[in-house]
């Protein structure tokens, strides 16, 4: 079984409406599906490089060509975890969470997206909270890190509402224009403090030294 090679793809984030896993073929074509079909108002770019800036079918080919990349370049010093999110049967978007020498540093950071027709549900803020209890719980992180662009209401309101705070200004350029982007940090006792959506994780203990741990 290719979990006994890859324990990851056995590795699994329940919360009490999605599960997050490691993408299998079946998977990785209905996210391509969903990124071809939409992931933010084409007006606006909420991503520092603008992977969405292309055409339906390029978005979706790209999608799974990057999930790929994030395969074949694992290692336990140098690791990015992107899982799809579940609803029901539903492949709705992705989350990820990735680190550089997590066995000492224990830092973390996250992004993520979903297809414009699952927004606004408080689906961001559930696969948020799971890869966090994943850091804090499972892999025993200390810090969580992440960024929004100032004009990214909704990414920065998940991140209040999970405890977040303010961490300065990352200036970018996106499309030819310089973008300000907004820094947020998370320690274990603010985490702890506003955690309220229960996470099971299974599969976790064959993962670690992949981990780094």
């Amino acid at each position: 079984m290719i979990t006994d090679h890859w324990p990851l793809f056995g590795l699994r984030l329940r919360t009490p409406r999605l599960e997050l896993r490691l993408p299998d073929l079946d998977d990785l074509a209905r996210l391509g599906d969903v990124a071809a079909a939409g992931v933010h108002d084409p007006a606006v770019m909420p991503f520092v490089a603008p992977w969405t800036h292309t055409t339906p079918e390029e978005r979706a080919r790209n999608t799974i060509k990057w999930q790929w990349t994030q395969w074949g370049r694992w290692s336990p010093g140098d690791w990015a975890l992107q899982l799809v999110v579940v609803a029901g049967d539903e492949v709705i978007g992705t989350q990820d969470m990735g680190a550089r020498d997590f066995a000492t540093a224990r830092i973390v950071g996250t992004g993520s997206w979903l297809g414009l027709a699952h927004q606004g549900r408080g689906y961001g803020t559930e696969m948020r909270a799971a890869v966090l209890d994943l850091a804090f719980t499972g892999l025993g992180a200390e810090l969580a890190t992440s960024e929004a662009f100032e004009d990214n209401a909704a990414s920065y309101a998940v991140s209040r509402k999970l405890g977040y705070a303010d961490n300065g200004t990352e200036w970018h350029v996106v499309r030819g224009e310089r973008v300000p982007g907004r820094r947020l940090v998370l320690d274990r006792p603010a985490w702890a403090a506003a955690r309220t959506t229960e996470v099971k994780i299974t599969g976790l203990e064959p993962c670690l030294p992949l981990f780094g741990l």
